[in-house]
């Protein structure tokens, strides 16, 4: 069982350790760091341009032992009825291991119940289909238009499926 809490900047350091090679680390922050590898500095400058808005909220997944996993959520319109997760990680020790469901689970709750968003969206690679399988599990589903961002990485285009859960 995990439990979900705000983003701590001592969490950064534990983060980092699980972002892995580059194109593990690409497939989690697709092009949003100019450099790799990053450090826990690094994260928590990025953070700190958010520090006055009230429309982005990193969140870290913990259990019994740590923290377990890690992302955010944010608002991308100014009505606060659309939330984006986005930079969405688990423990490399724990991946495979029903981890990031139950996180997804619970900041879908989160977003619903607390932030009162009507839709959330996400973005996954298609290089990354154990990321889709574990988003599907929770209940996205890819958006209707199917249209596919690319994204240059790595000197290759990645294609980017997005995928939507609509409140009940």
């Amino acid at each position: 069982m995990i439990g979900l809490r705000p983003y701590k900047p001592c969490d950064a350091e534990r983060i980092v350790s699980w972002t892995g090679d580059e194109i593990s680390f690409r497939k989690w922050s697709a092009d949003r760091y100019e450099n790799y590898p990053i450090n826990a500095d690094d994260i928590n400058r990025y953070y700190s341009r958010y520090d006055y808005e009230d429309n982005f909220f990193p969140m870290t997944a913990f259990d019994e032992n740590g923290i377990v996993g890690h992302m955010i959520i944010r608002f991308t319109d100014s009505k606060k009825s659309v939330a984006r997760f986005g930079f969405i990680i688990v423990d490399s020790k724990k991946r495979g291991m029903g981890y990031g469901k139950q996180m997804l689970e619970l900041a879908v709750k989160y977003t619903f119940e607390i932030l009162k968003a009507n839709k959330i969206t996400l973005g996954v690679f298609d290089n990354n289909p154990s990321a889709c399988g574990c988003y599907k599990a929770v209940g996205f589903k890819e958006i209707e238009d199917g249209k596919k961002v690319s994204y240059r990485i790595l000197n290759e285009d990645w294609l980017c499926t997005e995928l939507e859960i609509l409140q009940n």
